[in-house]
């Protein structure tokens, strides 16, 4: 069979089971966010900053991937709410069917959120609906100001632009600006976040924009919210 029937057939099935998970994140109205970034961005210190800030009567779960451990999820148990990681064995993003399985045994009727870590890559986890309701990609001023230029995809597909460690700014060569006008050259006007999980500096911003997005999507949501307020 040639590769492009594969590569069609796998993302049909995917999109099919998305929109079932899609559904079931609706009927429950449970916020889904996929977490997209290059391996050392910081999405698994993003999480730590965001549960420690949560109460701890938050209805909020996350599904971690990684390809070999589970190293992520072991650090996010801590904070005392559901984890679950996800092992690809190699494969580099996650994809609905991980996502379905992993969800097995939870009531999604319990949760309001839904943070889904993916594998570190900015070009396979693009491809791969999720059933979430939002992407967000996460770069950080350790890498190149061109990453929305290198990989446009992700950037266009996604909702918010975390740019992460901004404490080690003045140690690098990284042009703010520059970063900003390339990914509003790639995704016009869309709203990007600066921050650092060291110092907490911008994770205020991030915690609002949680809260604001789930009531955009879930307008009648109880006033208790994700994030407690």
């Amino acid at each position: 069979m040639p590769r492009v029937n594969v590569e069609k057939k796998v993302l049909n099935e995917n999109e099919r089971i998305a929109a079932e998970l899609r559904s079931r994140y609706d009927a429950e109205r449970v916020l889904c966010l996929n977490l997209i970034s290059s391996p050392g961005s910081g999405k698994t210190a993003l999480l730590e900053q965001t549960l420690s800030r949560l109460p701890a009567e938050a209805r909020v779960a996350v599904l971690t991937g990684d390809v070999e451990t589970d190293n992520d999820a072991a650090r996010l148990r801590q904070f005392g709410f559901p984890v679950k990681q996800i092992t690809t064995g190699g494969t580099c993003h996650l994809d609905a069917r991980m996502v379905e399985r992993a969800l097995e045994g939870w009531d999604l009727a319990d949760l309001d959120l839904l943070l889904v870590e993916n594998v570190g890559n900015l070009v396979c986890p693009t491809s791969f609906d999720l059933g979430e309701a939002d992407k967000i990609v996460v770069a950080s001023v350790t890498e190149g100001d061109d990453k929305p230029s290198k990989y446009p995809s992700i950037f266009l597909r996604s909702s918010l632009v975390i740019l992460n460690k901004l404490d080690l700014l003045p140690h690098t060569n990284f042009d703010v600006e520059q970063f900003r006008e390339n990914a509003e050259r790639v995704h016009p006007d869309v709203p990007i976040v600066g921050l650092s999980c060291t110092t907490g500096h911008g994770m205020d911003r991030w915690m609002r924009w949680l809260e604001e997005r789930r009531r955009e999507v879930f307008p009648a949501s109880v006033e208790s919210g994700a994030t407690g307020d």
